[in-house]
């Protein structure tokens, strides 16, 4: 006989041994609260059980990311990328870097056949003219895959209409190629800043609105039908298994009603191409192997709820160049999960869970409200900003929370390895501008490098250290703004400084070292007994707080430590050049 829900909340109870239920309630960042429990009743509040997904035309693409560098022209990775497709994978995404007009086009069609071969490309600038000189290798031949342009002047998901030429002219080559999608919603841009499960959906629907709204053409004949047809949904996935499943199933459901309200058939949600790709946003450099790991359950939650192509990053991929080991491993987890696992033997295997079901209803719910209330503020072209603050202030708070150890990142804040050795040179990947400082671990991670650091020049007793005082804490983040756009410059800037943390008399301090530069914090009273001590000052002689406390290495760092100084940037510049900009400011 069917067990009841007075039954199961009874086994709950006495499995619980007294505690209330409702302590095991999971809130979500998005506000969202999952119950310890449902039965039928679920869905029978959802007016019965949804009709599941339709069935994929094709399982799960294995697509593997070639990323082609400024000045080259793409021969290796096309080398690179016929043998990855002979081990495994079923397409391949070519992110170029630099001008599309130096890509070896030529090769690639002899290489690749065009019409047979699933490629995607990435492109900063000139779509149109890449997409002309493909049709023309490919024969006349349709093309397989798709486009994204990646304008580096403005965000993605925002300003649009400067490109409308371009886009369009896009779109008229790509006319006939029902397997190619020339046109991009790129919600990655959302979920790879920190943005909440309900933001990605809610900012990526009103990029996709912006497209529809604006793209369409009465001269040229292109109707809001083509735009439509030529769309396809890029989402980063994250760790959070059955959340992160259900919001691809979310997806779909709203982009049915964004379709019926731009009068189109909803039954085109079945057919939006979704791209899924591995999260740099959960990424981390530290006990960096755990990130095969997160990649698994990443897939795992992209191929159960739906995506067309799943894209797997190196594990190593932060601090590594491209590798054959990390590569391969890349490659083979989603092979393992459909040649052993075979989780595309099933469409839509989440269909009718109690609890998926019911997620994925409240996400889209919540995220169509989200839309809305962004569409009345004039949509993604008008509201773009306020979109983006939104984002920052999510991210922001998963910054806190992995400080505080709300949130667990293992290998990172719970779970060190005390005894890691890196696989880099933690002052060059400080150093280096392509080190990715938008990711949740990175504030966490900056405080472990510059400890690695420490102990790593402790050793040169001979070299002089400074520190600088550089202001009271209403410059804190004057300084870290001025850091951000002196060691960061362009719109990936780095961490915000933790003013919550600051006390209200806190000082600025520079700790310069022969070949870095730390920001740091501390009271009046901390900066002064330091200073006395290092100078050696009698405690009964007047002392007026100097702006340069200069020693030894060895002396300097044990005297931060002793006095409690706190840091929260670190960057490798010399003394001299970083004062010299500070003050030319």
């Amino acid at each position: 006989m069917p067990v009841s829900t007075v039954q199961w909340q009874a086994q709950l109870a006495r499995e619980a041994k007294g505690a209330d239920p409702a302590s095991l309630r999971w809130t979500m960042p998005d506000g969202l609260v999952a119950e310890p429990f449902y039965h039928r009743e679920a869905l029978g509040a959802l007016g019965g059980p949804p009709a599941p997904l339709p069935p994929r035309p094709v399982p799960c693409r294995n697509v593997v990311l070639l990323a082609v560098p400024a000045g080259t022209d793409g021969r290796l990775q096309i080398e690179q990328g016929a043998d990855a497709l002979a081990r495994g994978a079923l397409g391949l995404h070519f992110n170029l870097h630099g001008d599309p007009a130096t890509f070896a086009v030529a090769e690639l069609a002899e290489r690749l056949p065009l019409a047979t071969t699933w490629l995607g490309y990435s492109v900063p600038q000139h779509p149109e003219a890449l997409l002309e000189r493909l049709a023309a290798a490919s024969g006349g031949q349709p093309l397989r895959g798709f486009l994204r342009f990646v304008p580096p002047t403005v965000p993605e998901g925002g300003e649009m209409l400067p490109f409308r030429a371009t886009l369009r002219r896009c779109l008229a080559l790509a006319k006939d190629w029902p397997e190619f999608s020339a046109l991009a919603v790129n919600g990655m841009y959302f979920g790879n800043r920190g943005a909440t499960l309900t933001q990605q959906l809610a900012f990526s629907l009103s990029t996709a609105a912006v497209l529809l709204a604006e793209l369409p053409d009465e001269a040229s004949g292109l109707t809001v039908a083509d735009v439509a047809c030529a769309l396809h949904l890029d989402v980063a996935v994250g760790t959070s298994y059955f959340p992160e499943l259900a919001r691809l199933r979310a997806a779909r459901k709203l982009w049915a009603t964004l379709l019926h309200g731009f009068g189109l058939p909803p039954q085109g949600a079945a057919t939006l191409p979704i791209h899924a790709t591995t999260s740099t946003w959960t990424q981390t450099t530290l006990d960096p192997h755990t990130n095969l790991l997160r990649h698994t359950t990443e897939a795992m939650s992209a191929m159960l709820g739906g995506a067309d192509s799943i894209q797997v990053a190196a594990f190593d991929c932060l601090y590594q160049a491209p590798n054959e080991f990390s590569a391969r491993l890349a490659r083979n987890l989603p092979v393992i999960l459909q040649d052993e696992a075979h989780l595309d033997w099933v469409a839509d295997p989440a269909a009718g869970s109690y609890f998926i079901e019911t997620l994925t209803d409240e996400l889209a719910r919540a995220a169509w409200t989200a839309f809305q209330a962004l569409e009345a503020q004039g949509g993604m072209a008008a509201a773009r900003s306020r979109a983006l603050e939104a984002v920052s202030r999510a991210g922001l708070d998963k910054f806190k929370r992995i400080a505080t150890g709300q949130d667990v990142v293992v290998g990172t804040n719970r779970f060190q390895n005390p005894n890691e050795k890196f696989d880099f040179q933690p002052k060059q990947l400080l150093r280096s501008r392509d080190f990715d400082t938008t990711r949740a671990t990175y504030p966490s991670e900056v405080l472990r490098l510059a400890t690695a650091l420490h102990f790593e020049r402790r050793a040169n007793q001979d070299k002089q250290a400074t520190l600088v005082l550089l202001g009271n804490a209403r410059v804190n983040e004057e300084i870290a703004d001025a850091f951000r756009q002196l060691l960061h410059p362009g719109p990936t800037a780095a961490l915000p400084p933790p003013a919550e943390e600051i006390a209200p008399d806190s000082y600025s301090v520079l700790f310069s070292k022969p070949d870095e530069a730390t920001l740091m914090y501390a009271t009046p009273a901390q900066f002064d007994h330091l200073a006395r001590v290092v100078q050696q000052v009698p405690a009964d002689h007047v002392f007026d707080i100097p702006s340069l406390v200069t020693s030894d290495l060895a002396t300097l760092l044990e005297a931060v430590r002793v006095f409690g100084l706190k840091e929260f940037v670190v960057e490798g510049h010399h003394t001299e050049e970083v004062l010299a900009r500070l003050q030319g400011r």
